[in-house]
């Protein structure tokens, strides 16, 4: 079976005009523009779905591309980094797709229906995703980077980047926020400001336009209510920003389990949850643990440690002790992308500030690729650590949805579409149940080690009829997430 890298393109939600791509138009009797370029050249300008469309045809003729599309439409373009990556998932395991904005999805490569039923259950998805806040664009060359050094590496042989791509379905997004940088990228980095392009083209930060299920957790903790995939609020699509709205169907199409999300602005590894649990006190921050303090902990560490510097504390005038920190206990976000992972899917994501120049210049990429590549490899290996397994019926059907509870944590996790599960946890010995509607829950003990997750499948039997087992179910029912809240603090996240 053929393996991938997943290279998503999330295309600009509301297309701005980019004046770095200079490309000749002829405009045609027939009120259409007509463009043709060298596929070498760059920028150059793409429709959004990569192929042709009723608004956009594509023709390719002796290494020439041309373009024709309505005259009231404005093309974006694609760099030349962004271009090499084209060529590259020519040459090795490299898959690209793009997100619309409605969250639909496309695939820009050929991925046999074979590759795609013979998928492995036991592959855990893992996801990075870069440039949320516009200006911070760090993470988006780093991303880039890293899928050239995965597919170089694995045209190699590198036996460590083969066995990490044979057995994780690594997703890379550079850029959530496109129109965002292509606002801060005309300014540069040597004018730019704090805030220029931070937000979409509506000037919204998207690390505070996620459903608030924060709210809803914490009333639930103190009501014995549900742990885990939390139900979002009536006409949750009409409240948040196009951007979001794919990002989050992106994460209900996919079953993550890791994650970390890439800014600047700050050099920390910033774990959940970013939300504090008691009011706002100017002045004033307290820690907000999640039920898997130890394990966020640990995977902010394997970054920060991994990093040629950012364990050292002291960077860009603040310290942070082991180059970590919860979020609430630094400043308390709302609405933020971290806490939505655990909230409402199986993801674990943690925030990695990795600059203090949001917009550092092209000479700093090299040093800040060689400090950021052993971390962001390491990081994605911890995806491999604690239990995995299947869980079926008496007849070995999957059972999707099944409810994977660990004892002494209040954090639940669920099997995927095909019965599959995964669930990080550190070393130690644990009592494990799975449950399903209509069946009868099973417990197990399991003993993780330091090394790759242990499998521990589980079998369950259909329910008795006229039995009323105590199966884990909880109403779909809101809580008091309408709160009023103060003004958000404007920090890198």
């Amino acid at each position: 079976m053929e393996k991938m890298l997943i290279f998503w393109l999330c295309p600009c939600c509301n297309a701005l005009q980019n004046e770095k791509c200079n490309f000749s138009v002829v405009m045609m009797e027939t009120g259409e523009k007509y463009s043709c370029f060298r596929l070498m050249d760059g920028p150059k300008p793409i429709c959004s779905s990569h192929k042709s469309t009723s608004s956009c045809e594509i023709h390719y003729r002796n290494g020439t591309m041309c373009l024709k599309w309505p005259a009231d439409v404005e093309l974006n373009c694609v760099s030349d980094s962004l271009e090499t990556l084209n060529e590259d998932k020519k040459k090795c395991a490299l898959d690209q797709k793009s997100i619309n904005c409605s969250g639909e999805y496309q695939s820009h490569s050929k991925e046999s229906k074979d590759s795609v039923s013979t998928l492995s259950m036991m592959e855990p998805e893992f996801k990075y995703v870069g440039n949320m806040h516009g200006n911070e664009v760090l993470g988006r060359e780093l991303l880039i980077y890293l899928a050239q050094f995965l597919c170089e590496e694995y045209r190699a042989g590198n036996e460590r980047i083969t066995r990490l791509i044979h057995d994780t379905r690594i997703h890379i997004l550079p850029s959530m926020n496109p129109d965002g940088y292509e606002v801060a990228a005309r300014q540069g980095p040597e004018f730019n400001g704090y805030l220029v392009g931070r937000g979409n083209a509506k000037e919204v930060d998207l690390n505070r336009n996620f459903p608030d299920l924060n709210a809803l957790m914490y009333y639930y903790e103190k009501h014995n209510g549900q742990n885990h995939h939390l139900p979002l609020p009536d006409n949750w699509e009409l409240q948040v920003e196009p951007e979001t709205l794919a990002v989050i169907k992106w994460m209900q199409n996919y079953n993550f389990i890791l994650s970390a999300n890439l800014h600047g602005g700050a050099v920390v590894a910033n774990y959940p949850f970013d939300k504090s649990r008691e009011p706002r006190i100017r002045g004033k921050t307290t820690y907000s643990a999640t039920p898997d303090d130890k394990i966020f902990r640990k995977l902010a560490k394997t970054y920060s440690y991994a990093h040629s510097w950012m364990h050292k504390g002291w960077n860009c005038g603040d310290y942070f002790d082991e180059g970590i920190t919860n979020g609430a206990s630094w400043y308390s976000l709302s609405k933020g992308m971290q806490d939505f992972n655990y909230l409402h899917t199986n993801c674990f994501e943690i925030t990695l500030e990795l600059s203090c120049d949001k917009f550092p210049p092209a000479t700093a990429l090299a040093s800040e690729w060689l400090a950021n590549r052993e971390a962001l490899v390491s990081y994605m290996e911890q995806v491999h650590h604690g239990i995995k397994g299947m869980v079926f019926d008496e007849n070995n059907n999957p059972i999707s949805n099944a409810v994977i509870s660990v004892a002494g944590v209040n954090h639940d996790i669920t099997s995927g579409t095909d019965g599959d599960y995964f669930r990080l946890l550190l070393p130690g010995t644990y009592t494990v149940t799975a449950s399903a509607i209509g069946y009868q829950p099973f417990t197990s003990m399991v003993t993780v080690g330091p090394a790759e997750a242990v499998q521990l499948h589980f079998y369950l039997k259909v329910q008795p009829k006229g039995t009323n087992l105590n199966i884990k179910g909880y109403p779909n029912k809101k809580g008091p997430s309408t709160a009023k809240i103060p003004p958000t603090n404007l920090g890198p996240r």
